[in-house]
């Protein structure tokens, strides 16, 4: 309803508010999705920090009570729903999931406790959207050594969330180069137009600018329609 234009948007945040005890992971993907969709368009506004402390006031509860570790009994949802919610307060800036995030990141690169599969995508996405240089050449190297395809497809997803604009055009580059799977591609560069406005545009950018090599890569394939949606 909201969409079209039939109610306020504020409305729609009211609603969301009564669901901070909710259990369930479909629920909070659900949120996760649409307050992810208000985030992209309050991006080019003066509201967008203000939609990031809506963020980090709804899912910290949840946040709270999942912590960082799994807990006896728990089933696959529940995993799911702790590295949902992580993430999104890691990018929404919660300090303490930022603070609890980079020194599990710290250990893992060190080697002295790696982390599970199911938070390394939050772990990763946070420390990057919050990162420097260092960070994206730290995630690049672990690129680099990952064995296992999964790993490598896992960090090309979460690279966008970098903000600098240098560091999005370095994302970019390594998108087309041959540490990348050519099928891998539209991944990374679809990780930077949903990671940020600069990113958005970088990556429109880089699309047109690059448009021959793109399409003659994926002439009538499927990947050429899901990168131009992207």
């Amino acid at each position: 309803q909201a969409r079209a234009g039939i109610i306020s948007t504020v409305e729609v945040l009211k609603v969301m508010e009564a669901f901070v005890n909710e259990p369930n992971y479909t629920v909070w993907s659900d949120l996760s999705c649409n307050l992810g969709i208000l985030g992209t368009l309050l991006s080019h506004t003066d509201f967008y920090e203000d939609i990031q402390v809506f963020v980090r006031d709804v899912f910290s509860p949840i946040g709270e009570r999942l912590g960082w570790d799994p807990k006896p009994g728990e089933g696959h949802l529940d995993a799911l729903l702790r590295g949902l919610v992580l993430g999104k307060l890691g990018k929404a800036g919660h300090k303490a999931t930022l603070d609890e995030a980079r020194r599990r990141f710290r250990e893992h690169v060190e080697g002295k406790h790696l982390l599970s599969a199911d938070l390394r995508s939050p772990v990763y996405v946070t420390v990057l959207k919050h990162g420097d240089s260092s960070t994206l050449d730290t995630m690049l190297k672990l690129h680099k050594q990952a064995d296992m395809q999964e790993e490598k497809n896992r960090i090309e997803r979460v690279l966008g969330a970098i903000s600098q604009p240098e560091l999005i055009q370095k994302v970019l580059t390594f998108a087309l180069s041959e540490e990348v799977r050519p099928q891998d591609t539209v991944s990374v560069i679809g990780g930077v137009a949903g990671g940020s406005k600069q990113g958005r545009k970088a990556a429109w950018k880089f699309l047109r600018d690059n448009w021959e090599e793109l399409y003659n890569r994926y002439q009538g394939g499927f990947l050429i329609s899901r990168l131009i949606k992207v």
